[in-house]
Order: structure tokens, then C-alpha cells, then sequence
């Protein structure tokens, strides 16, 4: 086996997930058409120098179906004879790819990869590919099937997380990620967005909302509360499951749960040959992946076990990690993990995360990735995590080590 190594890591800026949002007009095909190009150019790379473009989306229907990888590629500068495989690992769609990626590379099967992910989702809509562990009632009634924002609920009423507890990390997200920017942390790796003229129409996240404090958070509704109290009843879809429960305590909303948005992000990934042959010094070595299959009711608790999984097959301890990412798809879900492995804040999501910035499923975990690269080149620290949860009861992480 041979290392894996990261030369460099692109993403756009995040906007806004809905017809108003800066980047409606640009399709996923060219979003992540900027991205492939962007590490073409920033590397210097002969247009078919890598193996593959392995890409992620969550939401695979309409302009985001057919292989989008494949069809980026060759809107992209790279050259026909690179392939493009699409995945779907929801939420981890992004990571998976550069997980694959990474793995492709230590097995010797290919010396360089581009990989990472997009998502659209003011263009096309969560949930529009009609999804069988939803809507197929043989699937989602053996499941015990719940909406996200159910599941996380569930997961705040288990382990004892409050709405004040949900309220102030929201906030704190959004004053880490606004200071992060105004600190320039995130300029090695953003892209501007150009619309078909060549034009800039986003150099910076959108969705961030910095003025949020406790008292406005407090003013809004819990928005699961009423699809699990009244029809379809979710909540006693969930008791029927957990019956130690004796109601679930609805409190997420939109102020402490990710931000729907527009993102792409890619990763460019190979062995020492290959940088070598490119005049490429690496940042990082992949050190370790995992992903992992877990309750799909609760659902978004993987995060957990990954992290547990990662550190048991890559023979290290909690203690080992300097830095930790960990997708903010509702506050609960990094409450919990840093309720599980007693992680202080201050090692943790230290430029903010999704609530603040938002959260284009299949490419938030390149995403992640390379904002805890540049954090630990920023910081001079040597190792990292990421780490996200996924629909239908999953986990994905991954270690990097900067060079």
C-alpha cells in the first residue's frame, strides 16, 4: 500500500438555496465545472493527468442525474479520456469521494484523482428523486422512517440536549464563521463564481446571518413540531421505536439546523509519483477512512461510531486528534459527539459550520475536509478529523496528517 496525499482543495462560496440566492443561475453542471477547472489551473496539471474525477451529489434527479461527474468533465478544461464516477452517500457524498479517491490511490490503482462533490439545491429540490426509503411504504415502515429533523429531535431528547443548549451553539457557529472570514481563513481555498460570461456573482457565503443572538433564535418555532404531533404523527412512528421516551422534545428550527444552499468543493488527490511528476508538494496524508451503518431512525447519530471505528483501525486515541470537523447538520448531532468523546469546543468546528455557512449535501464533506486542512496549516497543528452523519442511519469520516 502506498500513501495518499492531498495537494490541494477548492471550494465555492456557499449561496443561498432558493430562487433569490446568488448562484440560482448557475447549474450544478457548471458549478462544479469551476472546481475542476480551479485545481486544473492551481496545479498546473496537462489536462488528462488524473486517473479519474470521482464526484458526489445527494440529490441525483434532473440536471443533477446521468452521471453528473462525467458530464462536469467534459464541460470542464480536462480531457475527454478522464472518466467521471457519480456517487451517492447522501450527506457524505463529498468525503466518500474523496475517501474512494484515497483508497484508490493506496491500492496502486491509479496515481492521481480529482474528487468531491455539488449540490444545487435552489435548482433542484431535496427529496425530488423520490427516494424508496421514503416513500416506499415496505421500506419506511420496517425502518420506523422519520424525517431528518425528527431524527434529530429524537436525538436531542435522548442524550438530554435543550433548545438553549441547541440556540447557543447555532450562535456561536455563526460569530466563529463570520469572524473566520473577516481573520481571511478561508482564501486559499474559495473560488469565485463566474456566470456564463466570466463574470464574479459570489466571492463569499451567502447564508451567513452574524447578527444572530440567543433572543431571535428564541423567537422561532420548532419547525418539526407540528409534523410530528399531528399528521402523519411522526413522533409516534418514533416511540413505537423508542418506547423508553416518553415524548420527543421538538428543538430544532431553522436558526439551529444547516442552511439549504448552493456548494461544490474538490479535492486533488495522489501518491509521491504523482506529485513528482506534476511539481506538486503535497499538504496532507490521508491517513484513514471509515464509514459505517447505524440506526436509521435516529439516523444521525454515525458521526459517533465512525469516529469510534476510524480510530480503532487506524490504532489511534481520541487524544490524538489536534482539530475535529464535524458537519453541523443540527446542533444536536456535534452536541452529541462532543457529549460522547468529551471533545472541548475550542478543538472543534473552529471557524464555524453549516448553521452559519450552510450545507450542499454532496459536497459538504469535501467541504469539511479542506477547511480542516487549511485550519491546521493556519494553526501549525498535525492531525485532523472530519466527520458527518447521513441519511438512513450512516456515519463517514476521515483522518488527515498536514506535512
Amino acid at each position: 500500500m502506498t500513501d495518499a496525499y492531498i495537494f490541494d482543495a477548492v471550494r465555492s462560496p456557499r449561496g443561498k438555496g432558493r430562487a433569490d440566492g446568488a448562484l440560482h443561475e448557475v447549474t450544478s453542471v457548471s458549478l462544479g465545472k469551476q472546481m475542476l477547472n480551479a485545481i486544473k489551473e492551481r496545479s498546473d496539471l496537462p489536462a488528462d493527468a488524473v486517473e479519474d474525477v470521482i464526484w458526489g451529489n445527494a440529490t441525483q434527479a434532473m440536471e443533477q442525474g446521468g452521471c453528473l461527474a462525467r458530464t462536469t468533465v467534459l464541460a470542464s478544461d480536462l480531457g475527454e479520456a478522464v472518466p467521471g464516477l457519480s456517487i451517492n452517500r447522501f450527506c457524505a457524498s463529498g468525503m466518500e469521494a474523496v475517501n474512494l479517491a484515497a483508497n484508490q490511490v493506496k491500492g496502486g490503482a491509479g496515481q492521481g484523482y480529482i474528487a468531491g462533490g455539488v449540490e444545487c439545491m435552489s435548482r433542484v429540490a431535496m427529496g425530488s428523486d423520490g427516494a424508496a426509503v421514503a416513500v416506499d411504504p415496505t421500506v419506511a415502515m420496517d425502518s420506523y422512517f422519520v424525517p431528518q429533523g425528527i431524527s434529530a429531535d429524537i436525538i436531542a431528547t435522548q442524550y438530554g440536549i435543550s433548545r438553549d443548549d441547541a440556540d447557543a451553539f447555532a450562535v456561536e457557529s455563526q460569530r466563529r464563521a463570520a469572524a473566520a472570514w473577516e481573520d481571511r481563513r478561508f482564501d486559499r481555498s474559495i473560488v469565485t463564481v463566474r456566470d456564463v460570461n466570466g463574470l464574479p456573482i459570489l466571492s463569499h457565503d451567502e447564508y451567513m446571518r452574524p447578527g444572530t443572538d440567543m433572543q431571535a433564535l428564541g423567537a422561532l418555532k420548532a419547525s418539526f413540531k407540528d409534523m410530528g404531533e399531528t399528521m402523519p404523527g411522526f413522533d409516534k412512528v418514533a416511540l413505537l421505536k423508542y418506547p423508553h421516551l416518553e415524548a420527543i422534545n421538538h428543538i430544532h428550527h431553522a436558526g439551529n439546523s444547516s442552511g439549504i444552499v448552493d456548494g461544490s468543493a474538490a479535492v486533488l488527490i495522489g501518491n509521491k509519483e504523482f506529485g513528482e511528476a506534476h511539481g506538486l508538494t503535497p499538504r496532507a496524508r490521508i491517513r484513514a477512512t471509515a464509514k459505517i451503518g447505524t440506526d436509521p431512525t435516529i439516523m444521525l447519530t454515525g458521526p459517533v461510531p465512525a469516529t469510534e471505528k476510524i480510530l480503532r483501525d487506524s490504532g489511534m486515541a481520541i487524544s490524538d486528534i489536534d482539530l475535529f470537523e464535524v458537519n453541523e447538520a443540527f446542533s444536536s448531532v456535534v452536541l452529541r459527539f462532543m457529549q460522547a468523546f468529551d471533545v472541548d469546543h475550542d478543538r472543534l468546528n473552529v471557524n464555524g459550520g453549516a448553521i452559519a455557512m450552510g450545507h450542499p449535501l454532496g459536497a459538504s464533506g469535501a467541504i469539511i475536509i479542506g477547511t480542516l486542512l487549511d485550519e491546521l496549516e493556519r494553526t501549525g497543528k498535525g492531525t485532523g478529523l472530519a466527520t458527518l452523519c447521513v441519511a438512513s442511519g450512516m456515519g463517514a469520516a476521515t483522518i488527515i496528517e498536514r506535512l
